[in-house]
């Protein structure tokens, strides 16, 4: 359902317009770029932006090519040989996928990938775009895909240079890096590039153009694949819908950001899918949502949905009536867009500051990005997640070890209240309390046991582990205390249990049968140091031991 208010249509036309104009060279850039041609870079940018738009979660959000999107269709098309039905039939399949990754609400969890793995990979794709399209800057074209052989054939291309090509190039990539900001507001740096690189082709013969594109309604493409094709055809998909929702969310989060509202991550996963699922139908590249037109929607007035389904609107009728006047684009200029776009995706502003802070997370942006590169694209990210989620494990397992704490032992009494303090001289030191500072998890579970034996070295007869802080516990973290709890049996220890929470409490007395047995378990703290002094008063072996009331209060 479609909700917008009539304050809103103005900012949503002109947002929506100016958000066309803007996309109008990026989806004939992105289209070249991908080997499917310029057209299909206008029907991805057509149909995604939308469809995303009508189905989406992120009301001023703009869906159309972007560079991490194209580079991966680019690797598909070289693979599947430019086969239109296995090429296109991905694009479906990676757009059923998103669809699936929204409706078992999987978007929360896209969210959770670590920023410099996202910097490191969207900095990688900037890298890359720029690589591939150094050559055509020079006017050539790299013999091979991928960004090596374009990476080999830079000094070639740059030692033989098509004079026109460049300097049309040179111009245009001076135009779209030095444009005039308050130009910019009635005339986007890219579309200037365009044209003026364009008409100045027209006068200037000899640098490559794009030639014939297809004019009118796109055609049905009908999907189909074979059993020999069909795991190329799902791993890329696979691939594909994964980048494109990593790169939806990202960009729903800036639109969140300057629009002060929030974004729902499903539903955009869902509009995001359908999008792409149509634009397969009918030879669209695959797309995303696409950070500079959202910004670029917001910051000109739109708002709502509208303004999506007017962008595209735009594009769609430039298709149908101007398409013929894009057979004369030469290749360096949509190059030269291209190279700036890349330009803008590096995080430059992270990289110049990231010396400055960990100097891990400096370490994992610059792996990811040079798995980016030199690798691929789902080793970077599952490489980079990875490494991460590890060295998060690691700091809350040191954290978590930190925490425990013997609180009998470590002159941190301070922590009993009255009652348990005065139950406590009572003890003859022969009680060890233990306290769970935080949840436990399988990052600690490892050294735990070491943990406690180092502390409870010692005459002690009882071990109270104090669960009031403990929020969560795992199996790991549960089976490490019952290796505890049967270290203690064979020390002639017994191990009492306070302050669990219900989940806890069942958790554990699931997991270690009578190992403890269940009147070794207590609500309160007070109840299980009240229970271990009354056994240690009883215990045999005291005859050494002072009155009671000789026995000096703790400081």
């Amino acid at each position: 359902m479609i909700s917008f208010k009539t304050k809103d249509l103005k900012g949503d036309l002109f947002g929506g317009l100016t958000a066309g104009v803007v996309a109008l060279p990026l989806a004939l850039a992105f289209g070249e770029a991908s080997g499917a041609g310029p057209i299909a870079g206008l029907y991805g940018a057509i149909f995604v932006g939308f469809f995303a738009s009508l189905f989406g979660g992120t009301g001023s959000q703009i869906s159309g090519p972007t560079g991490p999107m194209v580079v991966v269709f680019a690797g598909v098309f070289a693979a599947l040989d430019g086969n239109p039905s296995l090429v296109f039939t991905t694009v479906v399949l990676a757009g059923v996928l998103q669809i699936l990754f929204g409706v078992f609400r999987l978007g929360q969890y896209i969210r959770l990938v670590p920023y410099p793995v996202i910097s490191g990979f969207m900095s990688g794709i900037g890298c890359i775009i720029i690589a591939l399209q150094t050559s055509r800057l020079f006017g050539h074209e790299p013999d091979e895909g991928g960004t090596i052989p374009a990476l080999v054939e830079i000094p070639g291309a740059i030692m033989d240079p098509n004079l026109v090509a460049f300097g049309i190039g040179a111009l245009t990539l001076l135009i779209v890096f030095k444009w005039p900001s308050n130009f910019a507001k009635w005339v986007p740096a890219p579309l200037a590039g365009l044209i003026i690189g364009t008409v100045v082709s027209l006068f200037v013969a000899g640098a490559p153009i794009l030639g014939d594109i297809p004019t009118g309604l796109p055609s049905f493409i009908m999907p189909s694949f074979s059993q020999d094709t069909f795991l190329v055809v799902f791993e890329a998909a696979f691939i594909l819908a994964l980048l494109g929702a990593i790169d939806s969310l990202l960009t729903s989060l800036v639109a969140d950001n300057m629009t002060r509202t929030r974004h729902n991550s499903n539903k955009e996963l869902i509009g995001q899918g359908v999008g792409n699922a149509i634009a397969g139908l009918f030879g669209g590249i695959a797309s995303a949502g696409a950070t500079m037109r959202t910004v670029v929607n917001i910051r000109t007035g739109g708002s709502t949905k509208i303004s999506g389904m007017l962008h595209s609107v735009l594009l769609l009728t430039i298709v149908v009536a101007l398409a013929p006047l894009a057979a004369k684009i030469p290749h360096t200029v949509l190059a030269a867009i291209l190279i700036k776009t890349g330009w803008d995706i590096i995080d430059r502003a992270y990289i110049l500051r990231a010396h400055r802070g960990p100097r891990w997370d400096l370490a994992l942006m610059m792996l990811v990005l040079t798995l980016t590169v030199f690798v691929d694209l789902i080793t970077a990210v599952i490489g980079g997640v990875v490494l991460a989620a590890l060295a998060f494990v690691k700091q809350i397992a040191d954290l978590q070890l930190k925490e425990l704490r013997d609180i009998t032992n470590e002159g941190l009494s301070i922590n009993f209240t009255d009652e348990e303090a005065e139950l406590m001289t009572h003890s003859h030191k022969r009680i060890n309390v233990f306290d769970f500072g935080g949840p436990l998890s399988f990052g600690a579970a490892a050294d735990v046991g070491h943990q406690v034996r180092e502390k409870s070295k010692g005459p002690s007869q009882v071990m109270i582990f104090d669960f009031v802080q403990v929020p969560f516990i795992d199996v790991s973290a549960a089976r490490a205390v019952e290796t505890i709890a049967n270290d203690g049996k064979m020390s002639n220890k017994l191990v009492y249990i306070s302050g669990m929470n219900d989940e806890i409490r069942t958790m554990l007395t699931d997991l270690m049968g009578d190992v403890v047995p269940k009147e070794h378990y207590f609500d309160t703290r007070r109840d299980a140091i009240a229970a271990a002094v009354e056994y240690v008063e009883s215990s045999e072996g005291k005859a050494d031991a002072k009155p009671l009331s000789d026995e000096p209060a703790p400081a």
